[in-house]
C-alpha cells in the first residue's frame, strides 16, 4: 500500500508532503452525502428507481459471480500508483489464500510504475548524496536505485505477505467508505493497530509492526556500513508505520477525490 509514498520521507522534506496531504483531504469531505435535487426527491418515479435499484443490488448480492467490489482490484492512487491491496464496500470478503496475499504483493511491487518511481528516488537521493559511500557517477546512482528497489520490496513482502501468512492476518484495507468525515478519518488511522484475521475478525495488526521492524532489520544485510545503527533501523521502522498511517487515509478517501477530480474536469463540448 503505500510504500512507494513512504519511500520519500528519509528524501524529501517531510513538512511539505504532509501539508500537502492533510490539503487533499478536506476535498473528500465535500463529496459526502450530497443531496438528491429537489425535483427529484420524494417522486413518484424516484420512489421506482429506488426500489428497482435495491432489488437488483439485493439480486446481485446473492450472486457470487457478480460481487467485483469484494474482490482485489488495481484502483490506482491519482491513477499512477499501484494499489491492489484495497477492498472496497465489502464488509464480508473472502479471506486470501497465502498464494494470494504473495501474488497482490508481487503484482504491486513489480508494477510498471514502480522501476520509474524508484528511479526518481533513486536521483534525489543522488543529489541529496545520501550513502556518501556509494559515491556519484553512474555506479553511485546505481547502487541507490538497487537499495531503494530492495527496500520498497522487502517492505512489500514483509508486511503485507509474509507475516499475514504466518500470522493468518488479512494485509487488505477495508474501506469505510460512509459517514463523517471525522469518523473515516478515525477508521482509517485506527487501521494501523486493528487489522482482520482471515476469519474476518479484528485483531491486532502485529503484521504492521513486525513486518516493518523485520524490514528494517533485513535492510543491514546490504546498505552501507553507516546505516546499520540501532538509531536509523528505528527510525526507518517508524517512518515506515507513519508513511502506512498516511496511506490508510488515502485509500480510504482516494474514491471521493477521484470523484472530486471527474467533478472538476471541464465539459467536452
Amino acid at each position: 500500500m503505500i510504500s512507494r509514498i513512504r519511500f520519500i520521507l528519509g528524501r524529501v522534506h517531510c513538512t511539505s508532503i504532509i501539508a500537502a496531504f492533510v490539503a487533499v483531504l478536506p476535498l473528500a469531505a465535500q463529496q459526502q452525502a450530497e443531496p438528491a435535487p429537489s425535483g427529484m426527491q420524494n417522486t413518484p418515479a424516484a420512489s421506482q428507481n429506488q426500489a428497482k435499484t435495491q432489488t437488483t443490488d439485493n439480486n446481485n448480492s446473492a450472486d457470487p459471480i457478480i460481487q467485483p467490489q469484494t474482490s482485489p482490484k488495481n484502483d490506482r492512487l491519482f491513477y499512477a500508483l499501484p494499489n491492489y491491496l484495497t477492498v472496497e464496500n465489502a464488509s464480508q470478503a473472502p479471506p486470501l489464500t497465502p498464494g494470494q496475499k504473495y501474488k497482490l504483493v508481487a503484482e504491486g511491487s513489480f508494477d510498471p510504475v514502480e522501476y520509474p518511481f524508484v528511479g526518481i528516488v533513486a536521483l534525489i537521493g543522488q543529489g541529496r548524496n545520501d550513502q556518501p559511500s556509494f559515491g556519484q557517477g553512474f555506479k553511485g546512482y546505481s547502487k541507490r536505485y538497487a537499495v531503494d528497489f530492495t527496500d520498497n520490496t522487502v517492505g512489500n513482502f514483509m508486511a503485507n505477505a509474509t507475516v499475514p501468512w504466518l500470522l493468518k492476518q488479512d494485509p487488505r484495507y477495508f474501506q469505510l467508505g460512509k459517514g463523517s468525515f471525522i469518523r473515516r478519518a478515525a477508521y482509517a488511522a485506527s487501521r494501523i493497530v486493528i487489522t482482520r484475521d482471515d476469519s474476518g475478525r479484528n485483531d491486532f495488526n502485529y503484521s504492521e509492526f513486525a513486518g516493518n521492524g523485520l524490514a528494517a532489520l533485513i535492510s543491514n544485510l546490504y546498505h552501507p556500513r553507516e546505516d546499520r545503527t540501532v538509531s536509523n533501523n528505528i527510525s526507518v521502522w517508524w517512518t515506515e508505520i507513519a508513511w502506512d498511517a498516511a496511506g490508510f487515509e488515502l485509500k480510504e478517501f482516494w474514491p471521493n477525490i477521484k470523484r472530486h477530480l471527474h467533478k472538476s474536469k471541464p465539459a467536452q463540448p
